[in-house]
C-alpha cells in the first residue's frame, strides 16, 4: 500500500484504493457502490475487461484488485497469474458466481474468494482480509485452504492440518480431527510455500506440521514421528535435520 498517502487533514490515510474488474456492468456498478460505501476504501477504479484492468494497473497505484473470473478474452485467473509476476503484486479478491474455481484462485494466492450475489457483510470481511494481509505474497499464518469434496468447496484452516501426503501431482491434506482432502497442488509447492508456517519435509512423500508432532521415535536405527493416531516414517536423510529443528523449537518455546 502507499504509506505516504494523506487524508484531507494531512494525516496518513490508511484507507485503500481499489480496482474492480468485471465485464458485466450491473455487477461492476453494484460492487463499486458497496466498496465506495466502506469507510476503509478511499476510492474505486473500474475496468470492464481484464486487459483494461492490466493497463490501469501499469499506470495507476492501487492497493487491491477485486476481480471477476469468467470474462471474454483474458480471464480473471489469467490476469491474477500475470499480477503474480509483478515486483509487488497487489492483493487479489476474486468475486464470482462460480464456486468451482476456488482451488485455482487460492493457488494464485488470492486473499479471498467471494461468491455472487455479493452480501455487504461478506464484502466487508474481504476488505478486512486485504487490510490484514497488505501486499504480502505469501499466505498469512491463519490461511484457509480451499478444498473440494462432493462438488462442494470448503475452506480448511491451515493450522488444523497435521500432515500432507503426496499422491502424484496432487497432495492429500490430513487434519488433526481425522479428515482428509485432496488438492491439486504438488507436495514440493506446499513445502516451499508452507515452510514459514512450520511445515517440514520428513520423507519424499510426507510433509508434517511441526506443531502437531507428539512424539519422535527411534527404533532399530529407524526414525518416525507420531502425529495424532498416525505414525509417519522419517527418511534417513531428513532425520538429523528434523531432530535439530525440533530441538530449536523446544529451546525457543
Amino acid at each position: 500500500m502507499s504509506p505516504d498517502r494523506l487524508d484531507h487533514r494531512g494525516n496518513p490515510d490508511h484507507r485503500i484504493r481499489v480496482l474492480v474488474v468485471d465485464d458485466e456492468q450491473p455487477a461492476l456498478d453494484e460492487l463499486s457502490f458497496l466498496l465506495e460505501a466502506d469507510d476503509r476504501v478511499s476510492s474505486v477504479v473500474t475496468a470492464a475487461t481484464a486487459t483494461e484492468g492490466l493497463r490501469i494497473l501499469r499506470e495507476t497505484d492501487v492497493d487491491a484488485v477485486f476481480l471477476d473470473i469468467q470474462m471474454p478474452g483474458l480471464s480473471g485467473l489469467e490476469l491474477a497469474e500475470v499480477l503474480g509476476r509483478f515486483k509487488e503484486p497487489p492483493p487479489v479478491v476474486f468475486v464470482t458466481a462460480h464456486e468451482q474455481h476456488a482451488v485455482e484462485a487460492f493457488e494464485l494466492h488470492a486473499v479471498d474468494y467471494v461468491l455472487k450475489p455479493v452480501r455487504e457483510e461478506r464484502l466487508a470481511e474481504a476488505v478486512r482480509r486485504v487490510l490484514a494481509g497488505g501486499g504480502r505474497r505469501s499466505a498469512p499464518e491463519d490461511a484457509q485452504i480451499a478444498v473440494e469434496r462432493g462438488g462442494v468447496t470448503r475452506f480448511v484452516d491451515r493450522g488444523s492440518i497435521s500432515y500432507v501426503e503426496a499422491q502424484g501431482d496432487y497432495a492429500r491434506l490430513h487434519t488433526r480431527g481425522g479428515d482428509s482432502y485432496l488438492v491439486r497442488i504438488p507436495l514440493s509447492t506446499l513445502e516451499e510455500e508452507w515452510r514459514s508456517a512450520g511445515f517440514h519435509r520428513i520423507h519424499r512423500s510426507l510433509l508434517v506440521a511441526l506443531a502437531h508432532i507428539d512424539e519422535l521415535r527411534t527404533e532399530s536405527g529407524r526414525c518416525s514421528v507420531l502425529v495424532g493416531e498416525a505414525e509417519l516414517p522419517v527418511a534417513r536423510r531428513h532425520t538429523r535435520e528434523l531432530r535439530d529443528v525440533l530441538v530449536r523449537r523446544a529451546r525457543d518455546s
